[in-house]
């Protein structure tokens, strides 16, 4: 398997020199030149792998068909190690549970959650950055190299990343989040670990600064050479790949048979979770649709209603009670549109890297292409906001006596809108209710429960550096620190 990029780079990689990359030297995003198909008796022998062996040997079946230079034994035991129920709490590593069965919903559907947050850091970021972080400390030894990763996050990226790679032999991470924008639980999460090789940096502005940062360093293909700088965000395909990985586990427990369909809604910022559907589904999963939910920030909203792509600036990003999707420019949304434009490169260069510099945006309303995001790809989409959270945190509660999240909630409330009779809708479950304690409390007026481990974690001592949104600076920093 070669990869190639999303704006016209089609020079032959592999699988372990896109994983230490990140993204590409034209700028573009990594995606395989093409996607193995999953024929019926695929997909029938996976599900027997899965009910018989379970996730990890599930994950392996799935892996192997994008890497090809990672002996089978070997990669057999990176994905063996990362997920077990010492590190996901459960045998079945991502459980279904179900809201409504198809007697009682009133669109007649079978409604799940899929809980994707029982890792070491209580988001469904783990479910991919375990394995990127057992994958690194693999790939760097093997090479004897070093690796400095520099990523951003608006919530849960960061916190999953850090406890990924703390302590793992040849990294440094350098985090960028934006200052006062996290839950204080996330905050804590992050802030408080004193591990030599991780690095807190809070920027002064909002989560797409941070991400504008992280690409301009990326950008500077002489600095990120000399410092080997890497990425855990979901522009490295290793991570989107890792997420393909629970839609088949999904699925084969919603259905019994591979002649039925499902539905999936995706709570989505950076379009790097429900990409991953996008992918399951190209590669013959019977998804009928794949549902993108947003809060108050509702750019891919927009763009599934109306086809016009439209970047916010800072002041235009609304911060909201589900702040881990406080988003304006989807940086995974590349893959799709590349897809989408029948993976014409230079056209997505136009698009991405030309009409959002020079306007802060695109419009395909009038492209055949279009038509196809709904027609062919299956992508529908709905917005959420404050009040709704709270009235769907609440509905959930009293209805079934679960807590969910407000990211959880978003995805809830627009799957309620587009479900469909006779089709089992799942909804990705997105974080634990106790990283959003106070809007939880807002809701029912009481507090979520907490994992012992995590008790008195915001008194816990601090370790980070406040900068301004500066590239430069970060790149001093980084510099000064890899000395």
């Amino acid at each position: 398997m070669n990869y190639l990029s999303t704006r016209g780079d089609t020079t032959p990689r592999k699988f372990c020199d896109i994983l230490l990359e990140g993204l590409a030297p034209d700028g573009g995003l990594y995606l395989p030149d093409h996607y193995p198909q999953a024929d019926a008796a695929t997909l029938a022998r996976w599900r027997d792998v899965h009910a018989q062996q379970g996730y990890a040997a599930l994950a392996f079946e799935i892996l192997s068909l994008y890497i090809d230079d990672i002996p089978p034994a070997d990669l057999k035991a990176l994905c063996d190690k990362t997920y077990t129920p010492a590190v996901f709490g459960t045998r079945e590593i991502v459980p279904l549970k179900k809201l409504h069965d198809a007697s009682t919903s009133p669109a007649r559907t079978d409604f799940y959650l899929e809980a994707l947050s029982n890792g070491p850091t209580l988001a469904f970021k783990d479910m991919a950055m375990q394995l990127l972080g057992n994958l690194f400390e693999y790939e760097l030894a093997r090479r004897g190299e070093q690796l400095n990763i520099l990523g951003a996050t608006s919530g849960d990226t960061g916190s999953a990343a850090e406890y990924a790679m703390r302590g793992k032999r040849g990294i440094r991470v350098f985090m960028l989040s934006p200052h006062g924008r996290m839950s204080q639980f996330q905050q804590a999460q992050m802030f408080s670990l004193q591990d030599a090789n991780i690095y807190n940096i809070a920027i002064e502005g909002v989560f797409d600064d941070c991400q504008d940062i992280v690409k301009a360093v990326s950008n500077d293909l002489a600095f990120k050479r000399q410092y080997r700088i890497g990425t855990v965000n979901s522009i490295n395909w290793a991570r989107l790949l890792a997420q393909v990985v629970y839609y088949f586990a999904g699925y084969f427990q919603a259905t019994r048979s591979n002649d039925e369909q499902v539905d999936f809604t995706v709570p989505s910022g950076n379009f790097g979770n429900v990409c991953a559907g996008h992918v399951a589904r190209m590669m013959g999963l019977p998804i009928g649709r794949l549902v993108v939910a947003t809060n108050e920030n509702d750019v891919l909203d927009e763009f599934f209603r109306t086809g016009v792509y439209r970047v916010r600036g800072s002041a235009d990003t609304h911060e909201t009670s589900s702040p881990s999707m406080d988003i304006s420019k989807a940086s995974n949304f590349e893959r799709f549109v590349f897809d989408l434009l029948g993976r014409d490169g230079a056209r997505c260069k136009a698009l991405f890297h030309d009409a959002l510099a020079g306007q802060g945006q695109f419009d395909l309303s009038g492209d055949a292409a279009f038509a196809a995001a709904r027609d062919r790809y299956g992508f529908e989409s709905g917005k959420s906001t404050h009040a709704d959270r709270l009235a769907t945190i609440r509905q959930v509660y009293e209805q079934h006596g679960v807590m969910i999240d407000t990211h959880t909630a978003d995805g809830v409330k627009v799957a309620r809108e587009h479900a469909r009779a006779g089709v089992p809708m799942i909804v990705l479950e997105t974080a634990l209710p106790i990283k959003f304690a106070a809007t939880i409390r807002e809701a029912l007026g009481r507090d979520p429960d907490r994992p012992a481990r995590f008790d008195g974690i915001e008194d816990l001592p601090r370790r980070v550096q406040v900068m301004g949104a500066d590239a430069q600076a970060v790149k001093t920093f980084v510099a000064q620190n890899c000395a």
